[in-house]
């Protein structure tokens, strides 16, 4: 029989699912953390260009794809290995954590090496022998919600995590499908406040995803935020319009320091400040 969660009334000031990230850094408590850098890593300066841009803006936690796992099989997949080594040099160059996607059991040793917390998308999120694999190996787990799943499918996939011994699991709600073009999927902010009440695990939002247009992804973090995210994963990109992936959704250099300064209005507002 599958273990039902009962839900709390979440007391503002009581955080409960709080996981280490580093040694100076957790995620869950009163501070918002904020992870950001471009979809894809494309070169090392505009990895650079980025790192050092969201580090000046009080980013801790520095994103990026190494492996992409692309609708069509004919357009950018990414750099593979030669990512992790870029994202790892320039994350350690400014002080920064790096969290990127394992798309398989394959990639998972060599992503674990690189990363300090290991991304498993949206595709992936049933992906039980990578989910058992990944609760093996016992690094921070960022589980991104599957865009056709319900809360309780997104709760259960990180249980298969926990239950191989890995407690350290943050979850990411970055949208679901939705009937409406206009965005690219739905950000569920219901979901987001609905998981905090029950105190699991860490929840971040994921405005680039669930919108898909860099005009709504300042007004969807604010969103997020509010609804009681504990941090928020963003796209960002030097020249957005040039991106090998994913550009209509990345935020400019400028944008996200707009964002970053919007987000801490927010958590203010929370008595939440940024990590």
């Amino acid at each position: 029989m599958e273990r039902v969660v009962e839900p709390k009334i979440m007391n503002a000031n009581t955080f409960d699912a709080i996981v280490p990230l580093s040694d100076s850094l957790t995620i869950g408590g009163p501070d918002l953390v904020l992870m950001a850098g471009p979809c894809s890593v494309e070169t090392y300066e505009q990895t650079r260009q980025v790192a050092e841009a969201v580090h000046a803006a009080g980013v801790r936690v520095l994103r990026g794809g190494a492996f992409k796992p692309r609708t069509s099989p004919y357009v950018f997949q990414g750099i593979g290995e030669e990512g992790l080594d870029i994202l790892r040099s320039v994350a350690d160059e400014f002080g920064l954590l790096v969290v990127t996607e394992a798309l398989g059991i394959e990639q998972l040793d060599r992503v674990a090496q690189q990363a300090d917390i290991i991304q498993i998308g949206s595709r992936n999120m049933q992906h039980f022998p990578l989910l058992w694999a990944a609760g093996e190996i016992g690094k921070p787990v960022l589980l991104k919600r599957g865009f056709m799943a319900t809360v309780d499918e997104w709760l259960m996939a990180a249980e298969h995590i926990l239950s191989r011994g890995n407690d350290r699991i943050i979850l990411c709600e970055r949208g679901i499908r939705g009937f409406d073009p206009s965005t690219r999927n739905v950000l569920d902010v219901a979901a987001i406040a609905q998981v905090k009440q029950q105190r699991r695990f860490p929840v971040i939002g994921d405005p680039s995803h669930a919108t898909g247009r860099r005009d709504l992804v300042l007004p969807a973090a604010r969103a997020a935020i509010a609804a009681g995210a504990d941090g928020l994963i963003v796209e960002v990109h030097p020249r957005p319009d040039e991106a090998f992936s994913d550009g209509e959704q990345a935020l400019d250099l400028a944008q996200f320091r707009e964002l970053a300064t919007e987000v801490g209005k927010v958590g203010q507002a929370l008595g939440r400040g940024l990590a």
